[in-house]
């Protein structure tokens, strides 16, 4: 794959009743090619896919909104009660966005709980999703890691020193990501201390947190009636989402594949951003 990057335009559109903050890159290209980050404190669209966009939008039309309640998209006030309230509000912003840009159908790629939000399209909306890629994805039953949970109760320690062993969690080796996982916390702090950010967080991951994981679980007959092509990544020593849960959609999932990355733990797209790039850009071209 070529090397060289495109821009990275940023923009903010009303998804249907939503403010939406939405990166995109290689518009107008075709296929379209839908990002959906994770729920990690004081995460986006672009702390998940800095480095994805510019180097497929030379292929694709890739978008990266910040979900509602995330980022600087909308952040309901009084917010959202429940994680199917907000799973309802995510479904609706991203159908309501495809809708405003013109795009009938997209490929999907999800990290972690952008990967349970995948999954959700492709059982509710399927006729919205070309295919998806679904990375250290929750949405299938497990217990949550300490990791996971530590994660969602960023808010009961919210210090640098805790973000900072966060992201300890989310890499296996520093070095792949500039060595000093304190300079990158301090990066991410101040938007952790943003107040709207704050509160859609809170309401969204209260504890106990298993309840919130287990009302993202997709039933098993209806991962089974998903035709689409789905490709499965994930890190062999992912401490925040374990390699398990792919395993499970592996048996589940009529049309899938499965591509484990060693010495590697939550940050695929950041630790192996070359390879994950690269592995991709083949799998939506139908070359993998």
């Amino acid at each position: 794959m070529d090397t060289s990057n495109v821009p990275v335009e940023r923009t903010t559109l009303r998804a249907g009743p939503y403010r939406t903050y939405l990166y995109r890159a290689g518009a107008g290209r075709e296929p379209a090619v839908l990002f959906l980050h994770g729920s990690g404190p004081g995460v986006s669209a672009w702390a998940n896919w800095q480095f994805a966009l510019p180097a497929l939008g030379q292929r694709f039309d890739c978008l990266a909104p910040d979900l509602v309640g995330f980022g600087q998209s909308e952040h309901p006030d009084p917010p959202l009660q429940g994680m199917g309230a907000w799973m309802r509000a995510w479904l609706e912003q991203l159908i309501a966005l495809l809708d405003l840009v013109g795009i009938e159908r997209a490929h999907v790629v999800g990290n972690s709980m952008g990967g349970a939000i995948a999954l959700h399209l492709l059982w509710r909306h399927p006729e919205r999703v070309r295919s998806a890629v679904l990375m250290g994805t929750i949405g299938v039953p497990f217990r949550i890691t300490p990791g996971l949970d530590g994660t969602w109760g960023f808010y009961d320690e919210p210090t640098l020193e805790r973000l900072t062993q966060i992201f300890r969690w989310f890499v296996y080796d520093p070095e792949r990501v500039g060595g000093d996982l304190e300079a990158i916390a301090r990066q991410r702090y101040e938007s952790t201390q943003e107040p709207n950010a704050r509160r859609s967080f809170a309401a969204m991951f209260p504890a106990p947190r298993q309840r919130h994981l287990d009302e993202l679980v997709v039933p098993d007959d209806a991962l089974a009636s998903i035709q689409q092509r789905v490709l499965l990544v994930h890190g062999r020593d992912d401490q925040i989402i374990p390699l398990d849960t792919s395993l499970y959609l592996l048996q589940r999932l009529p049309r899938v594949q499965l591509h484990v990355f060693g010495q590697c733990s939550h940050w695929t797209q950041i630790e192996y951003r070359d390879a994950f790039n690269r592995l991709i850009a083949d799998f939506i071209a139908g070359e993998l």
